[in-house]
């Protein structure tokens, strides 16, 4: 896997806490400048490998939402989610937390799996001409309230 774009940050909260945190997707409006919520359907609550939740995402006015399932949650180590939007492919967003020494590095990616349309679609419902350069800022906003978060806890 090669990601089309990640960011990485250090914090010293322990890998299980970053881990129950972003893998607690109810909480994830809480630190995404672009996801505003995050809800379990069809009976998962909980982050299980094939478990399924809704995003809702905003970037201004404009408002949208994903369908998600979890492809890898291994607890204090990775959480791992394909996205799609209306049944196609939009992308796969991965957490890993990496523990070095008395710290924990939390690595946030993303794969673009969109085909040429989703991306024209895309760009017309986001307002987002380049996504991996946003996507870029937008995950390293979310890893800083992440780690900051975890710190805390």
């Amino acid at each position: 896997m090669t990601a089309d774009a990640s960011v990485s940050i250090v914090t010293d909260a322990p890998a299980e806490r970053v881990w129950d945190l972003v893998s607690d997707v109810t909480r994830m409006g809480e630190w995404s400048p672009e996801t505003t919520a995050c809800r379990w359907t069809g009976g998962a609550a909980g982050p299980q490998v094939g478990a399924r939740f809704r995003g809702a995402n905003r970037r201004g006015w404009r408002r949208w939402t994903t369908s998600c399932r979890v492809v890898s949650s291994i607890p204090g180590e990775r959480f791992v989610f394909d996205v799609t939007l209306h049944g196609m492919a939009v992308a796969e967003w991965g957490f890993t937390m990496t523990v070095e020494g008395d710290s924990t590095r939390i690595d946030e990616w993303f794969v673009d799996r969109r085909s040429p349309l989703v991306r024209l679609l895309g760009r017309i419902g986001t307002g987002v001409s380049d996504r991996v350069s946003h996507n870029r800022s937008t995950m390293f906003a979310t890893v800083t309230a992440l780690a900051d978060a975890a710190a805390k806890t």
